[in-house]
């Protein structure tokens, strides 16, 4: 990959995860992912339910790209008269890794800055202190005297909440940030089809409601009806204090992930010839990665691979710490080589499934 387009990705990644966009409220993803590709695809479009579909027109064969545009986040529950507000996660999120979190509030108006506050420790029973922190312990402060104070800022019941992150660099390659799952797909993806040289039918879809569901893919996967599905995704890496092998093998810096089997094997057990292609393209290209098995969490590959009479499907993911938080982390190395693993692909998929269903 070189310096140029080294730059963009990281700009493209910058730009989708600083922008918020939870389950349902994928807006703003639509929009940079349609200024990214208007110049590269013959066609974009919003089907029924959310989804960005943009073709590129080719050959017979068809292929599916598909990242989440989702990512984890809250909704205001209720409006206590004092002013606070309580709320209800969408996503997979861990009470205790959000106590504490500076929040916005999305609302017609703008942006409101809020705090996820709780008890604190000096008003704590020594029995309170000894257990963790739940749901109904957890409230935001945007600082309102009142109910009133807050509906004036046009807060209501179902207003979205994200945290409060932007992307920062770390040292060596890593960087940090919110919503890197599955921002870092989306980027992989916007990349690979803006560089590839393909002659054959891509459909780039960014899919909405992943992480409540795979709602998106579900619905995206049953109308295109592709030959063959590839989904870009980030997985759980162990590399860090606490990590064990024996729940993820994956590392950061060694290259992107290639899914073998997900949820043991309740999501997807990827088919035998996306993983002969998917191995054999980044071996020819002498790009690193790892096989991923994992027990737990699964992808749209999950429900695309079901869709009809069946779609081969495979995933490509990013290895990455500290999942479904504000401080994701993971490698640019690893990005760059999973955004040339998707760019070959590309290359090849109608090589590796040469007309295979004539008759569509």
């Amino acid at each position: 990959m070189t310096n140029h387009h080294r730059k963009q990705l990281y700009q493209t990644l910058e730009k989708l995860s600083n922008a918020y966009g939870i389950s349902g409220f994928e807006e703003d993803i639509r929009s940079i992912i349609t200024q990214e590709l208007e110049t590269v695809v013959d066609d974009i479009r919003t089907d029924a339910l959310g989804n960005l579909v943009a073709t590129k027109n080719g050959g017979e064969t068809s292929l599916m790209l598909a990242a989440h545009m989702d990512e984890i986040g809250l909704m205001i529950q209720s409006i206590e008269p004092e002013g606070f507000l309580r709320f209800v996660t969408l996503g997979g999120w861990h009470e205790q890794i959000l106590l504490n979190n500076r929040v916005i509030l999305h609302t017609d108006n703008g942006p409101v800055s809020g705090v996820i506050g709780s008890k604190p420790p000096h008003l704590l029973t020594a029995e309170e202190k000894k257990k963790d922190i739940k749901l109904e312990d957890l409230f935001i402060d945007i600082g309102a005297p009142d109910d009133k104070a807050v509906k004036k800022k046009n807060i209501t019941i179902g207003t979205p909440v994200t945290l409060d992150r932007c992307l920062q660099p770390l040292l060596d390659d890593k960087i940090t940030g919110k919503a890197l799952d599955d921002r870092a797909g989306v980027a992989m993806l916007i990349e690979a089809l803006k560089h590839a040289q393909s002659s054959a039918t891509i459909f780039f879809v960014g899919t909405v409601q992943e992480e409540v569901g795979l709602k998106g893919a579900r619905t995206s996967a049953f109308h295109l009806e592709p030959d063959v599905a590839l989904v870009g995704e980030t997985a759980v890496a162990s590399d860090h204090p606490g990590g064990k092998k024996m729940d993820s093998s994956l590392g950061l810096g060694k290259g992107p992930a290639i899914t073998v089997a997900d949820a043991s094997g309740r999501g997807i057990i990827a088919h035998h010839h996306v993983l002969s292609w998917l191995r054999s393209t980044a071996e020819t290209h002498h790009i690193p990665y790892q096989l991923e098995v994992s027990k737990g969490g699964t992808t749209d590959a999950a429900a695309i691979h079901l869709t009809k009479e069946g779609i081969p499907s495979g995933v490509i993911s990013i290895p990455t710490r500290y999942l479904h938080s504000g401080v994701e982390v993971l490698s640019l190395v690893d990005l760059e080589q999973g955004t040339e693993l998707f760019t070959r692909c590309l290359e090849t998929v109608d090589t590796f499934f040469p007309n295979p269903n004539p008759s569509k």
